[in-house]
């Protein structure tokens, strides 16, 4: 009976070690140099300070007088991400910013936090854009983690108009659903061992990560997309958070569509639907 209750100890050890360097591994950054743009767009290097000695470094192209979108990748990802969808906007008319988040490529930060701090940075992009666009409208589309930094924070972004892909409705949702893909319903147990250590680590309580909380507060037409086989951002997520969005708002189930690149997986049809969008809020005399 000694050896089974030690070997149980040992066993409970070893897990909770696991979690522990699980988590560590979420808020880990992931910086690296990005290396040279492509040659087919007239990109300008940027690097845009805040909060100090905060910047978020990124890629600019466009003109004054071309409504700007600001482009925001996925978790663990950079401002490459983003670049099939630079191509067409910038083709369609519009200046685009793609920018590597807090944490995230060649921009600062020490821990990805879920949408909360890269925040900061996403409202200095959007600063920017509106300054090299001589106060163009500006719109946001906003990948996973990108769209969470869309949302959260002290407020939502201040835009016209806002896609927001794959969110995460909110984090123990999240990790909930992470673990469920690893372990089955027993996820739903683990979770609470994985998500009680956010808090601590990041100093960020966790009511403050819930995009599904803030979405109301945003002041823009949104349109939400999520894909129909997503098991890391289910698609009830998504259609709870254009539940609880504010009109005019438009959703897009991408049916086939896993937690991916929904623009490389049906680059027509999301060309068509997120240009419509933003031709009508970006491009025509829309107001509130």
């Amino acid at each position: 009976m000694r050896k089974i209750l030690l070997v149980i100890s040992l066993l409970f050890v070893l897990f909770t070690i696991g979690l522990y360097a699980t988590a560590g591994y979420l808020v880990a950054p992931r910086l690296y140099s990005i290396g040279a743009p492509p040659r087919d767009l007239p990109i300008q290097q940027v690097d845009i300070p805040y909060a100090g000695a905060k910047y978020v470094s990124g890629w600019f192209a466009g003109k004054p007088d071309m409504p700007g979108i600001l482009l925001l990748h996925s978790v663990r990802s950079d401002r490459r991400e983003m670049l099939g969808r630079a191509r067409f906007l910038f083709e369609a008319g519009f200046s685009v910013l793609l920018i590597d988040l807090q944490g995230h490529g060649e921009s600062s930060g020490d821990y990805i936090t879920f949408g909360v701090r890269e925040a900061q940075g996403v409202h200095a992009a959007i600063q920017y854009l509106r300054e090299k666009t001589n106060n163009q409208k500006t719109g946001v589309i906003g990948m996973s983690l990108g769209g969470a930094a869309t949302l959260l924070g002290e407020a939502p972004v201040i835009a016209d108009a806002v896609v927001l892909e794959a969110v995460y409705s909110d984090i123990k949702k999240a990790v909930q659903n992470r673990l469920a893909i690893r372990f089955g319903k027993i996820g739903e147990i683990l979770e609470p061992l994985l998500t009680w250590q956010i808090g601590p680590r990041l100093g960020i309580p966790l009511e403050k990560l819930s995009p599904v909380n803030a979405i109301a507060e945003l002041k823009a037409p949104v349109m939400i997309i999520g894909g129909s086989d997503d098991r890391y951002t289910l698609l009830e997520e998504s259609e709870l958070l254009f539940t609880q969005a504010s009109e005019p708002k438009r959703f897009w189930a991408v049916e086939g569509a896993a937690h991916q690149n929904f623009h490389s997986y049906a680059p027509k049809e999301y060309e068509e639907r997120v240009l419509g969008f933003f031709e009508q809020y970006l491009l025509s005399p829309y107001t509130d």
